[in-house]
């Protein structure tokens, strides 16, 4: 499906050598500030005071999290927790307070808002539980990269697939350094964003990889760079459909999605972008670089054995 067809091939790859210094900086720049800032890590990974609250009325979360923010909180977390008169909220640790003193100074601050606000549950959430996740969800993001590796290299020879490789890696880190440089919050659905990326962005160097592999047996005597200019602009059309529709929706939960989904779609809108970006001059340079040529995509035709002709 196409909403228009361009019928001049558009010349990317006259430019790839400038996009792709940009990006070389891009990335060393953000390999720098997530050495250098690190992340502001949630009280997912730090440890902190989880509360259930319950009321006899459905209660809404924004006013929930007003009545917090006026005790001086920042990094914090309300969603509900089943239902809408249940309330789930996550404080940070803070020096001088236990647990007690923190859940009585919040249910206070609750009910001058609803005098029904009952607290079910607290409990203290360790370092050591943030750790184990912080843990779990790098082996997470290992065992991914892992398999779209291993993916790549059956998929395609291997200088396409070490192209796709070089610039899912470079949509991952620039994702991280965003985060690192405006110390956003880094929390699970971050995470969950971030393998999103990779997925989403694999997708989109690999159908860019299809049509150079196809366009390299169709086009006997086009040049490399034509045809890789040739297979980019065939793509368009799709890649406005594809990301322009993923990226209404993921502005819609940026909108309308609310805190708890505020940095997740963040990470979305970073990655889709940056994918459609690496999928065209960084994958696509690299495999020119490499010295991609038709003879790579087409499997030499063995010879028929002399001695079977003799028989």
């Amino acid at each position: 499906m196409e909403f228009f067809r361009i019928h001049r091939t558009v010349p990317f790859m006259r430019h790839a050598l400038v996009l792709n210094l940009i990006s070389l900086l891009t990335f060393i720049a953000a390999v720098a500030f997530i050495i250098v800032k690190g992340f502001n890590l949630s009280i997912e990974f730090t440890g902190g005071t989880v509360m259930e609250v319950h009321y006899q009325e459905s209660v809404q979360v924004d006013e929930v999290r007003s009545a917090i923010q006026s005790l001086d909180y920042t990094d914090f977390q309300v969603q509900n927790f089943g239902t809408s008169q249940d309330i789930m909220i996550r404080l940070p640790a803070r020096d001088g307070q236990d647990t007690g003193v923190q859940s009585q100074s919040v249910m206070q601050a609750l009910q001058k808002q609803h005098s029904d606000a009952e607290l079910r549950r607290v409990e203290f959430v360790g370092p050591q539980v943030g750790q184990e996740l912080l843990h779990n969800g790098l082996m997470a993001l290992l065992f991914v990269v892992a398999g779209i590796l291993i993916y790549l290299a059956f998929r395609f020879e291997w200088k396409l697939a070490l192209a796709c490789a070089i610039a899912n890696l470079h949509d991952v880190v620039i994702i991280l350094g965003f985060f690192a440089l405006f110390q956003w919050e880094f929390s699970l659905s971050v995470l969950a964003g971030v393998l999103a990326v990779l997925g989403y962005s694999v997708n989109e160097s690999v159908v860019v990889m299809d049509r150079i592999r196809e366009n390299f047996r169709k086009q006997r005597k086009m040049p490399v760079s034509e045809i890789i200019d040739l297979s980019i602009t065939q793509n368009i059309s799709r890649t406005i459909i594809t990301h322009g529709s993923t990226q209404m929706m993921v502005l819609s939960m940026f909108f309308f999605g609310g805190p708890t989904l505020h940095n997740f779609s963040l990470a979305l809108t970073i990655g889709i972008w940056f994918g459609i970006y690496s999928s065209v001059f960084v994958a696509a340079a690299l495999s020119m670089w490499l010295g991609i040529k038709r003879e790579d995509m087409i499997k030499p035709i063995k010879k028929d054995d002399p001695a079977s002709e003799v028989m």
